[in-house]
């Protein structure tokens, strides 16, 4: 048998609170309202999708899904503006 602990008060040191950054119980079950869509792909990318999907256990749709909301949510945050093409192209006229 190992040998028991032996705890005692000494002090902690220095401590600091750190903000609470793990997402709550509802935001992990909240599933965001699906809506269905009829889309082409090339057949090379189903392939691809169906392949690393088998690999990681998981659906290829689901994957896809995935890809394009991290595209989505990636392009909302960015200034719409500051990094189009249009708006490039208006800055280096106007300077």
């Amino acid at each position: 048998m190992s040998e028991k602990i032996k705890y005692t008060d000494e002090p902690l040191g220095n401590l600091r609170v750190v903000p609470d950054f793990l997402p709550s119980p509802e935001d992990l079950v909240f599933r965001e309202e699906g809506v269905k869509v009829t889309i082409s792909l090339s057949k090379r990318s189903v392939e691809f999708f169906k392949t690393e999907a088998r690999k990681h256990n998981t659906q290829y749709q689901r994957m896809i899904r995935k890809l394009l909301d991290a595209y989505a949510e990636h392009h909302t945050r960015r200034s719409p503006t500051a990094h189009s093409p249009r708006a490039r192209y208006k800055a280096s006229r106007a300077g």
